[in-house]
Parts: structure tokens; C-alpha cells; sequence
């Protein structure tokens, strides 16, 4: 036997997702699968993210900037690991530019001196090649420029 599927008058759906977006900050694909999942119809959809829009629930500029602050500060990741997830939530290169703005230069480059130097402590690795190679690794999946993962792990494992 299936379960019934609850289903939402425009009204509820609409309090639901201020709910929703009043939690958290949410991007416009967040609230289209979350409308999807709910069986709303397109018309419906595109209604309730009008409304979101217009009372300011949704704000995409808000959510690019409290999600690289947010990513960099307590995940440690780096600029390109931050754009490519923005990427994948369909957010603009405009915005993604616009949300960097919230990550000083210095604050930046200390965080991955910082990082670098953690994981370095963490390695038990005999063979200075494989050594190198897991620092790089773990740099580059959180995200951080090439160059200086590089620059880097020379300088940490001459």
C-alpha cells in the first residue's frame, strides 16, 4: 500500500516555503526541488517564488554571500571548490564574483597557511613524493589555487 501524498493549497505552500527560506537562506533551485518534491504544479511554483522574491525571503545575492562566508570560514574551503557548488545551486558568475567580496585577501591567504600547515602536522607519510602528493591532494580537493598548493608543498617537504 502506498503512502498518501500530502498535498498543499497555494496558501500553505506558500507559508511552508517562507518557513523554509526564513530557517536557512536558500538559492532559487533549493525552492523549485523543494516545490517539486511537494507536487506543486509549474504555475504554482513560479507563484510562490514570485511571492518569496518580492517579500524578500529569496534572495540569491544574500545566499552566494552567506554561503562562500559561511564554506570558508568553517569548512576552510578555497575560492574554487566555493564556485564550483555555486555553480552546481545554477548561481551567476555576477553573484559568485559578488559573494567573494566577503572573504578578505589576508584572512584568505592565512586560512590556507594555516591548513596547509595542519595537514602537513597530520602526515605520517615516510616517502617525501607520496607526502607531497597527499598534502596536494587534500588542498586541492577543498578548493585552493594550484599554484600556491604547489609553491607550498615544496616548501613544506623540500
Amino acid at each position: 500500500m502506498q503512502q498518501p501524498v500530502k498535498t498543499y493549497t497555494l496558501e500553505e505552500a506558500k507559508r511552508k516555503l517562507e518557513a523554509y527560506c526564513a530557517y536557512q537562506d536558500r538559492c532559487h533551485k533549493e525552492v523549485r526541488e523543494k516545490l517539486l518534491q511537494m507536487q506543486m504544479i509549474p504555475d504554482a511554483i513560479d507563484a510562490i517564488i514570485y511571492h518569496l522574491l518580492q517579500h524578500k525571503f529569496l534572495d540569491e545575492e544574500r545566499f552566494a554571500r552567506s554561503f562562500a562566508r559561511g564554506k570558508f570560514r568553517h569548512k576552510q574551503w578555497g575560492k574554487n571548490r566555493i564556485k564550483q557548488e555555486l555553480k552546481q545551486r545554477e548561481i551567476g558568475d555576477y553573484i559568485i564574483k559578488k559573494a567573494f567580496t566577503e572573504i578578505p585577501d589576508s584572512e584568505y591567504l592565512e586560512t590556507f597557511d594555516l591548513l596547509a600547515q595542519k595537514r602537513f602536522n597530520q602526515l605520517t607519510e615516510k616517502d617525501k613524493y607520496k607526502k607531497r602528493k597527499k598534502l596536494a591532494d587534500y588542498l586541492f580537493y577543498r578548493g585552493w589555487p594550484g599554484d600556491w598548493i604547489y609553491e607550498k608543498s615544496k616548501e613544506l617537504i623540500p
